[in-house]
């Protein structure tokens, strides 16, 4: 997204500004012809006994977030151009659709809570089609493309286990966090917070300082920005006017919960394949199941929610089959067993219930069974990540997390890391 260097300036505290905006004024195109003002006077008589639906009420979440639009229509080339695009791609949001429903519903309720622009809740739309586990060349992930910097500033975890950026619930935390800060920065111009969300808003003050100078407007579509940015804004508004104007169909999300969040308590470790099979699609930021470590809650699906929980209350902390055994030998310390292992030495002491660093050769350690093999691929003429998953019956999601690959692209000689279960 941007360069870190902002993070200098973030204040502690955030405050919440209402939105400036224009709301959009619903039109009747029905015909009246037979004495038409009885007819109104019936009609307004009849409205007026009828209390009307509330946003939560409506059947559609996309109609909930149509239902609160603010933004004002714009007539500009730039959003324009990009409303044809939408329409000249008709399945586009047959896709977006299918993504976004495990998570709208749950973003769309965190919006309203802050009592912000419904807007920001079509973000993760622009930023990654939401695709929760989408990783781009700049180092931003998950939904919202947080950065490393801005997960660090606003407390998202992110450790060998665990990476909140892919978390619905962290990232939009993070996101809705931090566009707050900027709506506050930019003295209540959302648009100019929503490109300082995209390019940083250090250059986004730089180019209205720019605009002063040279006596020119600073509104967002006067401002010289990347083009990435210069087109962030008009997708995100072109997206809310075919919303408001139904010109363009969006497939119905039922308006009601789809996930449930259940907290975790220290490390779990799933040993029924069918269990963690159905949770990893829904919780991209454990980098590695059936592992759960160092993640704050996992999120299933609201209907199971009362199985899943009961599940994890039964889980027998002195089982350990589904732990590795490590004896200790000689010139080991808990710094090198936990480096070598990839876990934490605050981990290693709370699976060993370890009171102090001191350990003694001979003594039996136990360690989460990440994988029945962890083998590493050497990337050869001809492989393709799609090719190296299909050997190795993994996804390309996670081939892509458990090396940190921005894109599909692969160097020839590039060692690869593959964790192998037979749960």
């Amino acid at each position: 997204m941007f360069s870190n260097r902002f993070i200098r300036i973030l204040p502690l505290v955030f405050l919440l500004s209402g939105c400036e905006t224009t709301p959009d004024t619903p039109t009747s195109t029905s015909e009246i012809k037979a004495n038409p003002k009885t007819i109104v006077s019936e009609q307004r008589k009849d409205i007026a006994q009828i209390a009307p639906l509330t946003t939560k009420e409506l059947d559609d979440v996309w109609q909930r977030i149509r239902a609160q639009l603010t933004f004002a229509n714009s007539s500009h080339p730039d959003v324009q151009q990009r409303i044809a695009w939408y329409l000249s791609h008709p399945n586009y949001m047959d896709e977006i659709s299918r993504r976004a429903e495990p998570y709208l519903y749950y973003i769309v309720t965190e919006v309203e809570k802050r009592n912000l622009p419904i807007e920001l809740a079509l973000m993760p739309l622009i930023e990654s089609d939401f695709d929760a586990s989408a990783y781009s060349h700049k180092h931003a992930s998950g939904l919202w493309q947080l950065t490393p910097a801005i997960a660090k500033y606003f407390k998202v975890q992110i450790s060998p286990w665990y990476d909140g950026r892919q978390d619905v619930i962290d990232s939009t935390r993070a996101a809705l966090d931090f566009m707050e800060y900027l709506h506050k920065r930019f003295d209540g111009d959302w648009y100019h917070a929503i490109a300082a969300y995209n390019v940083g808003e250090g250059r986004v003050l730089r180019a209205i300082n720019n605009n002063k100078k040279q006596g020119k407007p600073t509104d967002f579509f006067s401002l010289k920005l990347p083009k990435q940015t210069s087109q962030y804004v008009p997708k995100l508004l072109a997206a809310a006017q075919l919303l408001k104007s139904q010109k363009m169909a969006f497939p119905t999300i039922s308006n009601s919960p789809t996930i449930a969040v259940l907290p975790i308590d220290g490390a779990v470790i799933l040993d029924n394949q069918k269990q963690w099979q159905q949770l990893e699609s829904l919780n991209h930021g454990v980098i590695r199941f059936p592992a759960i470590i160092d993640a704050p809650h996992i999120v299933v699906p609201v209907a199971e929610q009362t199985e899943f929980k009961d599940m994890l209350a039964n889980l027998d902390s002195n089982d350990y089959s589904q732990w590795q055994h490590y004896t200790v030998k000689r010139g080991d310390s808990l710094s090198v067993i936990a480096k070598r292992y990839k876990v934490g030495i605050s981990q290693l002491k709370a699976f060993n219930d370890l009171k102090s660093n001191t350990i003694r050769i001979g003594q039996k350690l136990v360690l989460p069974q990440l994988a029945d093999t962890q083998i590493e691929h050497q990337v050869k003429s001809g492989d393709s990540l799609w090719k190296i998953s299909s050997h190795y019956k993994v996804s390309i999601t996670k081939l892509k997390q458990w090396n940190n690959l921005s894109s599909d692209h692969l160097k020839i000689g590039k060692k690869l890391t593959v964790f192998l279960s037979n749960r």
